[in-house]
């Protein structure tokens, strides 16, 4: 009996403790207008006048032009960023505290300093260090930043999981920039080396595209209501003041970096810039279609035809031939499980490419698509796990999207019947069904579908998976220059590693993963 009278007591002394901080940590009042400015496409800048012959060629549909290779991704948003005139909207899940984030953050800041309206709104999540960096810009008379669902404990701001966990479990995964209402890049990239693929250590494989045309219109509607959503709140109701400016200097230092020099010649060798000046851009032409979650996703309030997952659904459901999946993490769950196994078993050929466990930077999120895996081989699926490449490739074009200078795959790329293409943030797993929000572009493109599949015929970048005579699964690995290489387990991972993962496989977690 007194064992349970301690425990109580330490109970009581815990909820007290966490109610506590709750009352001493409240969300502050959100401190902005409801109604955000109304900023209309700036058609007479460079960026307007580069695009527009375009799109008069192109009436009613929407230009994407896909960006693979992370070096390209980084050039385009400094080209893009520069080129603005009268306003940069960016909507980011991550922005990191090292060179490329700090290079972005200083060309926002550079932008503001010409006149350029601009507005930053980032998860809280995402962005460790960056403070006093952004509360700096939000300084600037034009310039705002707004903080998606924010931490009220700012360090250390996990703590605030204890007494906050429903709310701080839904996060904006969403990545967008538009500039001067125009032109926009969408998909899978947050801001930060890693995604941009340069440099010593690990690095993603990711993918996103510039897009112009009328998916931009509905971009700038969706980031206006993300804006003024009941989860965003301004800086300053958040941050800390502002003190001593800091960007400059620190984007300045970053640039003299070695990794930093990298970066400077990627500006100067992409040319964005001079297509742009000279009106030669170029894309796939077709109709575009936004997926986005609505922002009361992030308060646990929208229905299903709010969410992103419901309208790939529908959409998969009307697949004839092919189904392609690309998905860093990948957890189809028992609805999703059976919608691929019934397409295989009907005739559809459904291919799906996901990190392999020594690829993966989640972990759990790789022990719970275990347990699908079996299924999934047994109806028909085309299961392959990337391998973790860590050889920098070079001369890429756009049929090698999914080979390249990366060690692990963070990709969200869709094909569906070789016609259609989704390039967006969404990943086939819980977090971003019902949890985070998301968004991407559905064009309608038989190249870029095409280029996808065409990959996924003969992937030497990763293993397949298959059964074996003895119904267990098996990994084949095929390279050009040796007969093909077969495992009884996860290639390349201890048993250790393997065991850990069933381990944590076994936990009730799936649902926030």
């Amino acid at each position: 009996m007194r064992f349970f009278r301690i425990l109580a007591v330490v109970l009581v002394i815990v909820a007290a403790g966490i109610l506590g901080l709750k009352l001493a940590f409240p969300l502050p009042e959100q401190g902005f207008q409801e109604t955000a400015q109304d900023l209309s496409p700036a058609w007479n800048g460079p960026l307007g006048m580069a695009v527009q012959p375009a799109i008069d060629r192109h009436p009613g549909l929407s230009g994407v032009r896909p960006l693979a290779d992370g070096l390209d991704a980084f050039a385009a948003r400094i080209a893009l960023m520069r080129a603005a005139m009268s306003s940069i909207d960016a909507q980011y899940y991550i922005w990191q505290d090292d060179t490329t984030g700090l290079m972005l953050l200083d060309e926002l800041r550079n932008a503001a300093e010409r006149g350029v309206h601009v507005r930053l709104l980032v998860d809280d999540n995402g962005i460790p260090g960056l403070d006093a960096l952004l509360a700096e810009l939000d300084a600037m008379p034009s310039a705002e930043v707004r903080i998606f669902n924010p931490f009220t404990l700012r360090n250390p701001k996990l703590l605030s999981y204890l007494f906050d966990f429903r709310r701080l479990n839904r996060r904006m995964h969403n990545k967008s920039m538009t500039f001067d209402g125009v032109a926009s890049i969408v998909g899978g990239r947050n801001i930060g080396d890693i995604y941009f693929e340069y440099g010593e250590g690990t690095h993603y494989f990711d993918v996103d595209a510039i897009a112009v045309g009328p998916i931009v219109d509905d971009v700038t509607a969706s980031f206006a209501a993300f804006w003024e959503s009941g989860s965003s709140y301004a800086a300053d109701r958040v941050l800390a003041p502002a003190g001593e400016p800091a960007i400059a200097a620190a984007a300045s230092e970053a640039r003299e970096s070695a990794i930093g020099a990298g970066y400077r010649k990627a500006i100067e060798d992409h040319g964005l810039s001079q297509r742009i000046a000279a009106r030669e851009l170029t894309f796939e032409w077709g109709e575009a279609t936004l997926f986005v979650d609505d922002p009361s996703k992030g308060l646990g309030q929208a229905t299903e035809d709010q969410i992103v997952v419901e309208k790939l659904f529908a959409l998969a459901a009307e697949v004839e031939t092919s189904l392609d999946l690309v998905s860093a993490y990948f957890i189809p769950g028992p609805r999703g499980a059976a919608l691929l196994e019934d397409m295989a078993r009907n005739g559809v050929r459904v291919r799906v490419l996901t990190n392999s466990l020594e690829a993966t930077d989640v972990m759990p999120v790789h022990s719970a698509y275990m347990r699908y895996r079996k299924g999934l081989v047994e109806s028909g699926v085309e299961l392959l796990e990337l391998k973790a490449m860590r050889e920098k490739h070079v001369d890429r074009s756009l049929p090698e999207i999914l080979s390249g200078s990366a060690s692990g795959l963070h990709a969200k790329v869709f094909g569906f019947d070789g016609t259609k293409a989704f390039i967006g943030s969404y990943n086939l797993d819980p977090r971003s069904a019902r949890l985070n929000t998301e968004m991407g572009i559905l064009i309608e493109s038989p190249t870029i579908a095409a280029s996808l599949a065409r990959t996924l015929d003969r992937p030497s970048y990763a293993y397949r998976v298959q059964e074996n005579g003895n119904g267990h699964l098996e990994w084949t690995e095929e390279t050009s220059d040796a007969p093909p290489q077969t495992y009884d387990a996860d290639p390349n991972t201890t048993v250790l590693q393997r065991g850990m993962a069933r381990l944590v496989g076994w936990l009730p977690v799936e649902w926030m993963l």
